[in-house]
């Protein structure tokens, strides 16, 4: 499993040379990592449909839950985040590359649902 984590990790790196949206990198991964869209909702605590909509693009995540989503499959808060919001600036017309630096978990307020970046 570890080899599959890390030869997912180098795909998504490729890829996010280019533009990248968090539905193809959620289904890229779940793709490394030979699993079912209902074993991978199942792990994630969504619908299969609603994991469907998010690999189509038809339904961005929230920042939050791209945070949760990271934490649960065992990769970079930082990636997932940083792919959301670019989904949102591309959604308000603006094209930009965002790199998150330093450590989100001690960003993320949990309580209060917020992120201090």
């Amino acid at each position: 499993m570890m080899k599959k984590k890390s030869d997912a990790i180098k795909f998504l790196e490729h890829l996010r040379e280019k533009y990248l949206t968090f539905g193809q990198m959620i289904e890229s991964i779940r793709l490394a990592d030979h699993i079912s869209q209902a074993e991978l909702s199942r792990k994630l605590k969504i619908s299969r449909a609603n994991l469907c909509d998010i690999e189509k693009n038809r339904r961005m995540v929230s920042l939050e839950r791209a945070a949760q989503f990271a934490k649960i499959l065992g990769y970079s808060q930082n990636q997932f985040v940083a792919v959301a919001i670019e989904d949102y600036l591309k959604k308000a017309g603006f094209k930009a590359k965002v790199i998150l630096k330093g450590d989100l978990k001690k960003n993320y307020d949990g309580q209060n649902n917020h992120f201090d970046i």
